[in-house]
């Protein structure tokens, strides 16, 4: 993702360790548990992704799920590492296989956020706007990962704004900090409104704001 990754990374659990085969099964129970946990968290908040909750949600027995995480922080944690995961996989790697840096690309990833929020890919809409709104008040593990992969998409979003000013793609009295924190506003801001209200209607909305805002020089 250009200067800025949101690309998926493997975390300490995910990598094999040296000369030691991967259990699959454990994988697919794990990748199985935290998908089912991402959808959870953005309906029931992070506080209710518990080993228990997930143990009851998946069917699996609450040793199996205790013996994969170890504590509910390190559930909750993975949980946010997978929906960076997934965030990336839908929406900000095929914006960057598929468009040129600067303005281009700061449309398909808008375009990508909201066909991501549209399709409900998460039943509560945007993952990370869910999180924030819950744990942005509470210091810890937790606000600090969910800040931090927040950062990252707000750091992309201007450094592509950066990018289109600089290569003539914009008016020339633009602000590409600005832009780019409007950009992102907008983006949060329907996924809010349609997920609270239902509508759909928002989203084309926000589309439409988006274009307007990235609108070319003459």
């Amino acid at each position: 993702m250009s200067s800025v990754s949101i690309q998926p990374e493997q975390t300490s659990e995910q990598r094999p360790a040296t000369g030691r085969r991967t259990r699959a099964p454990g994988d697919r129970s794990r990748a199985r548990i935290l998908e089912q946990a991402a959808r959870l968290a953005t309906i029931e908040g992070l506080e209710g992704v518990s080993i228990g909750r997930l143990a009851e949600a998946t069917g699996m027995p609450k040793s199996s799920v205790y013996v994969l995480f170890g504590s509910k922080e390190e559930l909750q944690l993975a949980t946010v590492d997978a929906a960076r995961e997934q965030f990336a996989t839908e929406v900000v790697i095929p914006a960057l296989s598929a468009a040129e840096p600067g303005r281009e690309l700061l449309l398909a990833l808008c375009e990508g956020y909201l066909d991501h929020v549209e399709r409900r890919v998460f039943p509560g809409g945007c993952f990370f706007v869910a999180a924030s709104a819950e744990l942005g008040a509470r210091p810890g593990r937790l606000h600090d990962r969910i800040a931090a992969y927040q950062n990252e998409w707000r750091t992309l979003l201007a450094t592509q704004a950066n990018a289109a000013y600089e290569h003539g793609a914009l008016p020339a009295r633009t602000d590409p900090g600005q832009l780019a924190f409007e950009l992102g506003a907008i983006l949060a801001g329907a996924n809010i409104l349609s997920v609270l209200h239902d509508d759909q209607t928002v989203i084309d909305r926000a589309r439409t704001a988006v274009r307007t805002r990235l609108a070319a020089a003459d």
